[in-house]
């Protein structure tokens, strides 16, 4: 493991077990033995190391979501459901990524709104090729003249649930109602 990549796994553990706030970056150098030195010379400051932390969350959640959008073994109903489901999941367990969802992280710091804005232009991506998919098939309704709208929707159901499932810590909770969450949108798109 390179230095940097030490730095990223100490700070992912550190980040993810104090909170942005409570993490200084001595801390950071001392626990990946490395020189405080040694950690700008990579980042800048705290802010980079953490956006570059909740960046390897989002690209390891990409993935993941990429290779249900491209199976094609999948009909594009449990396409929609798999990727919900799995989202969910790894957002779960995507501690650095709750950090963004606090309100004091919206007023402060754009790098937050840049990367969840990015993650929401990808995921609209995926969700337009799975329900063409499923509109080519006849699962789906044509949904062609709504689609941006329709997206939107899909994006703001999946971000409403982001403060009750992983802030508030209602995950364990709600997630058995989610999948009738998931049933009524996958209804609502259908034939």
């Amino acid at each position: 493991m390179d230095t940097k990549e030490k730095i990223l796994s100490v700070a992912t553990h550190i980040f993810s077990r104090y909170g942005f706030y409570k993490t200084s970056m001595d801390e950071i150098a001392r626990s990946a033995h490395k020189a405080k030195g040694s950690l700008y010379y990579y980042f800048g400051s705290k802010e980079e190391l953490f956006t570059e932390v909740v960046s390897l969350e989002v690209e390891a959640l990409k993935k993941e979501l990429a290779i249900i959008v491209t199976d094609p073994k999948l009909q594009a109903d449990d396409k929609l459901r798999k990727y919900l489901h799995t989202r969910m999941t790894m957002l779960c367990k995507a501690t650095n990524y709750h950090e963004t969802l606090k309100a004091d992280f919206f007023d402060h710091f754009e790098f937050v709104d840049n990367l969840r804005s990015d993650l929401d232009r990808w995921e609209k991506e995926q969700f337009k090729y799975i329900i063409r998919q499923g509109i080519e098939s006849g699962i789906f309704a044509d949904q062609s003249s709504k689609m941006d709208v329709l997206l939107d929707v899909l994006i703001m159901i999946l971000k409403g649930l982001e403060i009750p499932f992983f802030l508030q810590k209602k995950y364990d909770d709600l997630k058995p109602y989610f999948d009738d969450l998931i049933g009524i949108v996958v209804k609502g798109i259908g034939v």
